[in-house]
C-alpha cells in the first residue's frame, strides 16, 4: 500500500494544469476590460494620452493570443516554463501600458496584483517569487517614470506625492501577502486532495482484501464435502490395495494431497467469509482483527476489555472495513514507535464505545500536537524525522485513520500521558502516545434483535 500512495506524496509537478485555452480566454476579457477602459477615459472624460500608442501595446496581446490560437491546440496544457512566459508577457504588457497612462496616478495599476495571484496559483514558488519581484520593480519604476495624464485644458492629473507613495506601499504589501495567501490556501487544498485520495485508495484496499478473503473462505466451506469425500474414499482404496503397490502409493497420495488441500484453504480462508455472520463481531473480535498484522513485529501487544458500570457482555459491532483499518494504522503507528510493549483498552457505557490504543514510546511532540492527523506530518519529534522500521511513512498514516474512523462516527483525540480507564495491574509505564476513539454506540453496535435474529442464506459476492 505504501508503495502505491508513494505517487501521492513526491514532489508536485505543477506544469500541465492549465489548459493555454484558460489563459487565451481570460486575455481576451483583459483586452476588452483596456479597451474600455482607455476610450471611455478620453471620450467620457476629456483626459488625454498617447492613445496610439496605448492600443499598439493592446495589440500585441491581440496579435499573440491569435498566435498561439493559431500554432497550440486549444486543449494544450502549458508546462512551467511557458505558463511563466505567457504571465510575464500580461504582466510586463501592463507595467508599459499604465506608464503610458500616468503610472501610480492611475488607479488602475492595483491589477499589477493579478499576474502574481495567478502565479502562485499555478506556478512553482521559484517562478511565483520571480513575478513578484518583477511586479514590485514596475510599480516602483512607475513611481518615478511614467508619462503625464492630462485633461482637454492641458492640466495635469497627479496624485499628492504622498498618495502616490502610499499607493506603491500598498500595491507591494498586497503583491506580497497574496501571493503568500494564495501559495499556502492553493498548497492546502493539493494536500488535502492527495491525502483524500490516499484515503480512498486505502479503503479500496481494504474492501478488497475483504471480498477476497470472503470469496476463499466461501470455496474452503463449499469445497469441504468434495474433500472430505476424496479423503475418505482414497483411505477405503489404500486399505484395500496391497501394500507397497503403485496403486497403494497413488491413493494414498491422493488422500495426502485432499489434507493439504483443506490446510490451503482453511489458511487463506483466515480473513473470513461473505457470510452474514461475519458482517458482525464482539468488539473484542473486531480490535484482535485489526491488531492481529502487528502481534509478530517484535512489540508485546496487550488487549484490554470491559465495561463500564453495571453492563454485562460486549456490543456486538459492524465489521466495517473503514474501522478496522483505521483501527489498524492506530495500532501500526503505535507499535511502530512504542519502545516494546502496545496497550489496547476498550470500554463500553450505555451509550458509547471507547477504545484507548496507548504504547510506551517518547509519545506526540507538543509543538505538533495541534497538527496530528493533518496529511503529511511525519515528524513525531519537533525538528528531526524518525524514520519507520522496515519502510519510509509519508505521514498519512493518522490522517487517513482519523478520516476514516470520523466517517464511521467517531471522534478522536490525540495526548500523551499514562492514564488508562482504571487502574490497570500492568507494570510497564503507559508514558507514550495515548489515541481515544469514541462512538456514540448507536453508531457502531449492531441492533441486539438484529444480532440475535436467524441470519437467512449467504449472499454470493458475485
Amino acid at each position: 500500500m505504501d508503495s502505491q500512495l508513494t505517487g501521492l506524496a513526491g514532489p508536485r509537478n505543477k506544469g500541465h494544469w492549465i489548459r493555454l485555452r484558460t489563459l487565451v480566454l481570460l486575455r481576451w476579457w483583459a483586452v476588452l476590460g483596456q479597451v474600455t477602459a482607455l476610450v471611455t477615459a478620453h471620450l467620457a472624460y476629456g483626459l488625454v494620452f498617447d492613445i496610439g500608442l496605448c492600443f499598439a501595446v493592446i495589440g500585441a496581446s491581440v496579435v499573440s493570443n491569435l498566435a498561439v490560437s493559431l500554432i497550440y491546440p486549444a486543449n494544450k496544457r502549458l508546462d512551467e516554463r511557458e505558463n511563466l512566459v505567457f504571465v510575464m508577457f500580461d504582466l510586463l504588457q501592463l507595467g508599459l501600458l499604465l506608464y503610458l497612462t500616468g503610472g501610480l496616478n492611475n488607479p488602475f495599476a492595483i491589477l499589477v496584483v493579478g499576474p502574481v495571484v495567478v502565479s502562485a496559483s499555478s506556478l512553482s514558488a521559484r517562478s511565483t517569487l520571480f513575478l513578484g519581484l518583477t511586479a514590485i520593480g514596475i510599480v516602483t519604476l512607475l513611481l518615478w517614470l511614467h508619462l503625464p495624464l492630462r485633461t482637454v485644458d492641458g492640466d495635469i492629473l497627479r496624485m499628492p506625492w504622498i498618495y502616490r507613495f502610499g499607493f506603491w506601499l500598498a500595491i507591494v504589501i498586497a503583491v506580497v501577502f497574496l501571493g503568500v495567501y494564495s501559495r499556502w490556501v492553493v498548497s492546502e487544498m493539493q494536500a488535502m486532495s492527495q491525502a483524500l485520495q490516499a484515503t480512498q485508495m486505502a479503503l479500496a484496499r481494504e474492501q478488497k482484501l475483504t471480498d477476497l478473503g470472503g470469496v476463499v473462505a466461501a470455496a474452503a466451506h463449499e469445497l469441504g464435502t468434495p474433500l472430505a469425500t476424496i479423503k475418505l474414499t482414497s483411505s477405503e482404496l489404500a486399505e484395500e490395495l496391497p501394500p507397497g503397490s503403485d496403486a497403494h502409493e497413488d491413493a494414498l497420495l491422493i488422500r495426502d494431497q485432499a489434507d493439504r488441500c483443506r490446510d490451503i484453504l482453511r489458511s487463506m480462508g483466515r480473513a473470513g467469509k461473505e457470510d452474514r455472520h461475519l458482517r458482525t463481531a464482539p468488539l473484542s473480535a473486531l480490535l484482535d482483527e485489526a491488531a492481529e498484522p502487528h502481534l509478530d513485529r517484535g512489540k508485546t501487544v496487550v488487549t484490554e476489555h470491559g465495561a463500564g458500570g453495571d453492563l454485562d457482555g460486549q456490543p456486538v459491532v459492524l465489521r466495517r472495513p473503514e474501522i478496522i483499518h483505521g483501527l489498524r494504522n492506530l495500532i501500526q503507528n503505535a507499535v511502530d514507535f512504542a519502545r516494546d510493549a502496545v496497550w489496547i483498552e476498550s470500554r463500553w457505557t450505555a451509550d458509547r464505545i471507547t477504545i484507548r490504543i496507548m504504547d510506551n514510546g517518547p509519545g506526540f511532540p507538543p509543538a505538533l500536537m495541534t497538527r496530528i492527523g493533518e496529511p503529511f506530518v511525519r515528524r513525531r519529534f519537533f525538528g528531526s524525522e524518525i524514520r519507520r522500521p522496515h519502510y519510509e511513512g509519508m505521514g498519512l498514516g493518522l490522517f487517513i485513520a482519523k478520516t476514516l474512523l470520523e466517517r464511521s462516527g467517531a471522534d478522536l483525540s490525540f495526548a500523551n500521558g499514562s492514564t488508562t480507564f482504571g487502574a490497570g495491574h500492568r507494570k510497564s509505564p503507559r508514558s507514550g502516545a495515548v489515541v481515544e476513539v469514541v462512538w456514540p454506540r448507536s453508531k457502531l453496535e449492531v441492533e441486539t434483535s438484529d444480532s440475535r435474529a436467524a441470519l437467512g442464506k449467504n449472499e454470493n459476492l458475485t
